[in-house]
C-alpha cells in the first residue's frame, strides 16, 4: 500500500514538473509577437518616406515656375532706356522715312531721338557717315557699300540687313518692253553698281545681252548683243524718274520711283526680282563705322526695325516694292 502511494505521489511530482516545462516554453515564446508588431509600425513611417518625394517634386515644380515669372519681371524692369542721347541717321527720300517713323516714335519712349539727314546723292551718305557727321545710315546695299569703301577707303560696316529694293522698268509711252522702238531710249543710273544692276534688269528683260562673266557689276561697255540698237543714257539716279519724258523708258531705283509718284504695281513695264542675281549682293543694310559696329544702342536700332511691323509696312505702303531680306 505504501508503495503504491509513493509511486501514485512520484506521478503527481513528475505532473507538476512537465506542467512547469510547458509554462517556462510559453513564456519565452511571447517576444516573437511583440517583433511584428514593431515590424508592422514602421511600414506607415515606410508610406510616409515614399509620399515625400512626391512633395518635393511639385514644391520644385512651383519653385520653377516662380523663378520663371520672377525672372521675366526682371527683363521687363530692366528694359534700357537713355537720357537724351541722339543717333543721326542718313536716309535718301521721303518713302524712307515711312518706314522708320515707327521705330523712331518708339526710340523716344526710351530717351533715344533719331534725327533724320536727308541725302539727295548717293555718293554722301557714306562720306559723311566716315567723316562722323551721321551715326549710322539706311540706303544702301552691300555691293554698293563695299564698292565705296574700296574706292574711298571708309571705315564703315554693315551692322544689319533690311530689304530688297526691285529695280523697275518704267515708261510713258510703251507699256511693254517688246514695244520699244529700233533705236529707243532707255536712262539708267550712272553710278557704277546700280547702273550695273540695271543692265542686268534690261537683259533679264530680253533686250541686252551682258558678257560671259561681267554680269555681277557690268558697265555699257560690257553689251555683248544688242539686237535694237538702244541707247543707254547714264544719268543720277535721283535723276532717272524726270526723264521718263523725253526717253522711251528708264530703270528706276525704287525710293525715287515712289517719290516721283510711281506705282510699281500699276505703272512699270518690267519688273525686277531678286532672281535674276546670282548673290545676295544687293541686299539693303543698315551701316555704321566699323569703331561702333557692336555699339548696343545702335543693334537695338537694328532689331526694332527686324520686325513684322516693318513688313506690313512694305505690303501696305510700297505694294510690294520692298522684300524683307533680314530672314
Amino acid at each position: 500500500m505504501k508503495k503504491k502511494t509513493i509511486n501514485l505521489l512520484g506521478l503527481l511530482l513528475l505532473a507538476g514538473l512537465g506542467l512547469t516545462a510547458c509554462g517556462s516554453t510559453n513564456a519565452k515564446e511571447v517576444p516573437a509577437p511583440q517583433v511584428q508588431e514593431e515590424a508592422a509600425s514602421e511600414e506607415p513611417a515606410a508610406s510616409e518616406e515614399e509620399a515625400q518625394p512626391e512633395e518635393t517634386a511639385e514644391d520644385a515644380s512651383l519653385e520653377t515656375t516662380e523663378d520663371a515669372a520672377e525672372e521675366a519681371n526682371e527683363e521687363a524692369s530692366e528694359e534700357k532706356t537713355y537720357d537724351n542721347v541722339t543717333v543721326k541717321l542718313g536716309i535718301m527720300g521721303g518713302s524712307d522715312e515711312t518706314v522708320w517713323d515707327p521705330i523712331v516714335e518708339e526710340f523716344k519712349a526710351k530717351g533715344v531721338n533719331i534725327e533724320y539727314v536727308f541725302f539727295t546723292d548717293y555718293t554722301q551718305p557714306n562720306a559723311a557717315l566716315n567723316a562722323g557727321d551721321i551715326d549710322i545710315n539706311s540706303f544702301q546695299h552691300y555691293t554698293y557699300l563695299n564698292k565705296e569703301k574700296e574706292t574711298f577707303g571708309y571705315e564703315i560696316d554693315a551692322i544689319g540687313d533690311t530689304l530688297i529694293t526691285a529695280l523697275n522698268v518704267y515708261s510713258e509711252k510703251v507699256k511693254s518692253v517688246d514695244e520699244i522702238p529700233e533705236g529707243g531710249k532707255i536712262a539708267i543710273p550712272n553710278d557704277a553698281v546700280n547702273g550695273g544692276r540695271a543692265l542686268n534688269v534690261l537683259q533679264a528683260a530680253g533686250l541686252i545681252k551682258i558678257a560671259e562673266g561681267k554680269d555681277l557689276t557690268p558697265t555699257v561697255t560690257d553689251i555683248e548683243e544688242n539686237a535694237r540698237n538702244l541707247e543707254i543714257i547714264e544719268v543720277d539716279a535721283s535723276q532717272t524718274a524726270s526723264l521718263l519724258p523725253d526717253v522711251d523708258a528708264a530703270v528706276i531705283n525704287g525710293g525715287f520711283a515712289l517719290d516721283a509718284g510711281l506705282s510699281p504695281i500699276n505703272d512699270s513695264i518690267f519688273f525686277d526680282d531678286p532672281s535674276f542675281y546670282k548673290t545676295n549682293a544687293y541686299v539693303n543694310v543698315i551701316a555704321a563705322r566699323t569703331e561702333d559696329k557692336d555699339n548696343e544702342l545702335y543693334q537695338e536700332i537694328v532689331k526694332a526695325y527686324q520686325t513684322d511691323r516693318t513688313k506690313e509696312i512694305y505690303a501696305n505702303d510700297f505694294q510690294g516694292l520692298y522684300i524683307a531680306a533680314w530672314e
